[in-house]
């Protein structure tokens, strides 16, 4: 059921309970999560938070700790499926589901007394009606009872099949293959609605506990959201532009003394930004070389486009020397001016704006280094699917949470360091895809797969970073394909994922040319193939388009996906 007042049918039936907060491995989720423990702390309430990675890590979290707990909250996580049916709970078990996942599950949509979505009405516009999905239909469980007669001669009962009762079973098998069919043309695509951490910050304004910290993890989860190819542009450039009226309120700055804000308070202020990866704590050559769109519209993974580029950088007036050294560290006359030459000369090398500059926001805290939202997105990121065997999911999730709380600049610095190390693998792996001409069409779709034994392949089994090294890949095969189809074909990528086991990571990301929707069918594709082909792909992702596999399987599901999508 959906909530409409968040205040009185959420918050204030929280009050004096003891709540299970559980909240999915991403970004956008953890910074939903800090909200809402910043909200539970000022008002005493009793919370245990607990990251779940993944359904069997979400139904494991509840069984170990359901004990004596009446309400539980689902960030990022539970709305694409029946949750009730999954984690099977006591009656007396409420869930509060704030979860950015598209389409939600019509049982917990219809679902009045346990399961309450914190969601907005607006974004639940396309889900299908009552009457079209369930049905109540008493006569219908015992269509046949008092139909039957027994016969005189044998003294057996025969069914008596009248005319009323074909009709009745004609006129249900009928609904049900409209309801198969409503149900399939609703869930075929899967998308994102609102950032969890911009409807928890809008909760926290209306309670009035909103803060400038508060406003910066709902900026931080809009980014998220973004950064991985999850909302369209459009979409991030209206929440965007509703984030940017609370930076003002908490930001302004008058004449009067009591308005001047300290040195040593946090400061966010709304810019157009470089669209360069980390080009903050980096050099300005390596973050233009790892930035997706410079370099794949340069093509810069050749001696070709690494040629254009020092040109681009001459022309800008940029000595070399000066881009290979430390942003920071540049001299100060030439750092104002990368922004503006940049803008200048980007039209003669094929670049639009979208590929330079991002609208967002930045922070200073102190008299330390501007930072951008993209860094924090970035570092966060690289924390969370750390490659650190010798360190927990729990582990990275508490140092994730301790960056986004500015209490350690030494693990910002490490999530840094983690973050360019996962770029460089993502360019790494693309340049070798393209190389030995790897990605192969297989007529309705793309695919490649990264081989077992590659040096950079733990990266990748980890959903974000995978999702990340698809869209460079498919976006760099696009640069350099002949191939004019090759912008509307989607790509689906694989890396190794447990060897030992033999699995592998699959993830389906749609085409380029539908990049202002950003709707994935590969869900659907994905749990037919593995239907009709008796494959043991997993589906145990919150998102629908990333499986686990056995390796040995990939030939047959993907002779399966071919004949499904052709």
């Amino acid at each position: 059921m959906l909530v409409k007042d968040f205040k009185r049918d959420f918050y204030d039936v929280l009050q004096n309970q003891r709540v299970l907060v559980l909240v999915a491995f991403d970004v956008d989720a953890l910074c939903a999560c800090k909200i809402l423990q910043y909200l539970f702390q000022c008002d005493q309430v009793l919370y245990t938070i607990v990251p779940v990675d993944g359904l069997q890590g979400l139904e494991n979290a509840f069984l170990e700790n359901a004990e004596g707990i009446k309400h539980v909250v689902l960030i990022n996580c539970g709305a694409a499926f029946d949750i009730v049916e999954i984690l099977q709970p006591e009656d007396h078990v409420r869930f509060y589901i704030c979860d950015s996942h598209r389409p939600v599950d019509v049982h917990n949509f219809y679902n009045a007394v346990q399961v309450k979505l914190l969601m907005r009405e607006d974004e639940l516009s396309t889900i299908p009606s009552y009457d079209e999905v369930f049905r109540d239909d008493v006569s219908l469980i015992s269509e046949d009872s008092g139909n039957e007669s027994e016969d005189s001669e044998t003294g057996y009962k025969r069914k008596r099949f009248d005319e009323e009762s074909v009709l009745r079973r004609q006129e249900r098998r009928r609904w049900n293959e409209n309801r198969e069919k409503v149900l399939f043309n609703y869930a075929k695509f899967t998308s994102y609605a609102t950032s969890a951490a911009l409807v928890m910050f809008e909760l926290a304004w209306k309670l009035s506990k909103d803060t400038n910290n508060l406003l910066w993890l709902a900026i931080v989860g809009v980014t998220d959201q973004f950064i991985h190819f999850k909302t369209p542009r459009e979409k991030y450039m209206e929440d965007i532009i509703a984030l940017q009226s609370h930076v003002t309120r908490h930001n302004q700055r008058g004449s009067d003394d009591e308005n001047i804000m300290s040195v040593n308070c946090l400061r966010i202020s709304f810019e157009e930004e470089l669209n360069l990866c980390l080009y903050r704590h980096w050099t300005l050559f390596e973050s233009i070389c790892h930035s997706m769109a410079i370099a794949c519209k340069l093509r810069l993974w050749s001696l070709k486009g690494q040629k254009r580029l020092h040109e681009f950088l001459a022309e800008m007036g940029l000595p070399l020397n000066q881009c290979k050294q430390q942003f920071s560290a540049m001299e100060s006359t030439m750092k104002p001016e990368v922004k503006t030459k940049m803008q200048e000369y980007m039209t003669k090398y094929g670049l639009v704006v979208q590929d330079v500059i991002l609208p967002s926001f930045s922070l200073q805290y102190g008299y330390k280094n501007l930072m951008c939202a993209t860094d924090y997105v970035l570092a966060c990121t690289a924390v969370l699917e750390s490659v650190d065997k010798s360190k927990h999911s729990t582990d990275n999730f508490l140092e994730a949470s301790d960056i986004l709380q500015r209490s350690s600049s030494e693990k910002f610095e490490a999530g840094l360091a983690s973050a360019k190390l996962q770029l460089k693998s993502v360019v790494s792996q693309v340049q070798s895809f393209l190389d030995m001409h790897q990605i192969i069409s297989a007529g309705p779709f793309l695919y490649v797969f990264v081989q077992e034994g590659t040096a950079d392949s733990r990266f990748f089994a980890h959903p974000q970073c995978l999702i990340r090294l698809a869209r460079f890949s498919l976006q760099a095969h696009c640069a350099v394909s002949r191939n004019k189809r090759a912008q509307s074909l989607p790509l689906v990528l694989g890396a190794p994922y447990n060897l030992e086991e033999g699995t592998s990571l699959v993830v389906g990301i749609p085409p380029l040319d539908t990049d202002d929707e950003r709707k994935n069918f590969f869900g659907k594709a994905f749990e037919q193939a593995s239907k009709s082909t008796s494959t043991t792909a997993k589906f145990h992702s919150f998102d629908s388009y990333i499986i686990e596999m056995k390796s040995e399987d990939k030939s047959k599901f993907f002779d399966a996906l071919i004949s499904i999508l052709q």
